[in-house]
C-alpha cells in the first residue's frame, strides 16, 4: 500500500477552487476542500478504482469524479500522485 501525494499543481487547483467558492461562503469552501481530500482517500487502497482519463488513454493515468470536478491522478509504483483538479465542463488538453 503506497502513499497519496498531492502535486503542487493539484494543491494550487484546490486552492483556486476554494478561493472562488469562498466568495459566496467561506464555510462552503472549507467543506468542499475537506470532502475533496476525503474523496481521494480510497485511492490508497484502491488506486485502480478511478477511470482511465480518456484524453490520455494510459492505464496509470486515472481520474475520479467529485461533483462537477475531475480529480486526476497518476499511479507511480505503489504511490498515487494527485496531479490536477479540473472542472468537468472545461475543455482540458493534457499538453
Amino acid at each position: 500500500m503506497g502513499k497519496i501525494i498531492w502535486a503542487p499543481s493539484a494543491l494550487k487547483d484546490a486552492d483556486s477552487i476554494a478561493e472562488y467558492l469562498s466568495r459566496d461562503s467561506v464555510d462552503r469552501a472549507a467543506l468542499f476542500v475537506l470532502r475533496l481530500f476525503e474523496a481521494t482517500d480510497r485511492l490508497q487502497e484502491f488506486p485502480l478504482s478511478g477511470r482511465i482519463i480518456p484524453e490520455i488513454d494510459n492505464q496509470f493515468c486515472r481520474e475520479i469524479i467529485f461533483g462537477a470536478y475531475r480529480i486526476m491522478y497518476r499511479i507511480d509504483n505503489n504511490d498515487v500522485w494527485i496531479t490536477g483538479i479540473v472542472h468537468g465542463t472545461r475543455n482540458w488538453n493534457p499538453e
